[in-house]
């Protein structure tokens, strides 16, 4: 990949340490907060950051398209080759319960692939970056996904487990969806599985960090993931350490099949 998107990601970065700063600063206060729907929360907060990162990343590449949790959806932008695939505060629960797991999570999406990813999470004092064919790190170190080979006793960054599941090992769990895929890429986790239909916003960012730690990534189907679709939406995603991928597939596979109808 060319110098210019490792440029390109410092800049992203700059933008990313911006938006967790306007966050943070609110962050444990009193602020506005109400539902979207049922169960969906959203505040204040996540609609000011979206604002910010739409003005600062708009004004770097104007020829790119947007795709936020927080922007009614334009259907141009799948006319456009680049789209920034943003979640203003993934891990929103957390932000409002005054948890730290939540991050600021950016990613440049090329040809359908995420090209760059950011995942800021101030609170947590983490800086997650990846660019495509040039590894991925955590505060500026490199980082690389684990070795394990054996499911059983795989570490799950989970509030609890089916008795199917009972050979796993519960690790900590953040809300923010980015930051447990995270955990697997820098070797805190073993796997991460949703089994349900989920947003690209959610996991753009995440996936290429994983990727780039040679983690391996899929649907929860286990069939490789696209971007900057018309849906924006995946059928869950599974993240693993390489080693355990194949027999994660196989666990789920029955679950995943039944749920995704």
């Amino acid at each position: 990949m060319p110098d210019a998107d490792l440029s390109l990601a410092d800049r992203i970065a700059a933008i990313a340490a911006e938006a967790g700063a306007l966050a943070l600063k609110t962050w444990r206060t009193d602020f506005a907060r109400w539902e979207k729907s049922p169960g969906n929360p959203v505040c204040q907060v996540d609609l000011d950051v979206n604002t910010l990162l739409r003005r600062r990343l708009e004004a770097l590449l104007p020829e790119a398209g947007w795709l936020s949790e927080e922007t009614a959806d334009n259907r141009d932008r799948l006319a456009c080759s680049k789209v920034w695939v943003v979640d203003p505060i993934d891990g929103t629960r957390d932000y409002i319960r005054g948890r730290p797991g939540w991050a600021i999570s950016i990613a440049l999406v090329k040809d359908g692939l995420p090209a760059i990813g950011v995942l800021d999470a101030p609170a947590r004092g983490e800086v997650w970056r990846a660019v495509a064919g040039r590894g991925a790190t955590l505060n500026g170190a490199p980082i690389h996904a684990g070795d394990r080979t054996l499911f059983p006793g795989a570490r799950v960054p989970t509030d609890g487990l089916p008795k199917v599941d009972s050979d796993l090992v519960l690790v900590e769990k953040p809300n923010s969806i980015a930051l447990r895929i995270a955990m697997v890429a820098s070797d805190r986790a073993d796997l991460v599985a949703t089994l349900r239909w989920g947003h690209e916003w959610d996991i753009a960012a995440a996936v290429l960090i994983a990727s780039e730690s040679g983690a391996t990534v899929t649907d929860a189907l286990g069939q490789p993931l696209a971007f900057n679709t018309p849906s924006a939406q995946a059928f869950g995603v599974l993240a693993t350490a390489p080693g355990i991928h194949a027999a994660a597939v196989e666990r789920l596979s029955d679950r995943a099949k039944a749920l995704s109808k």
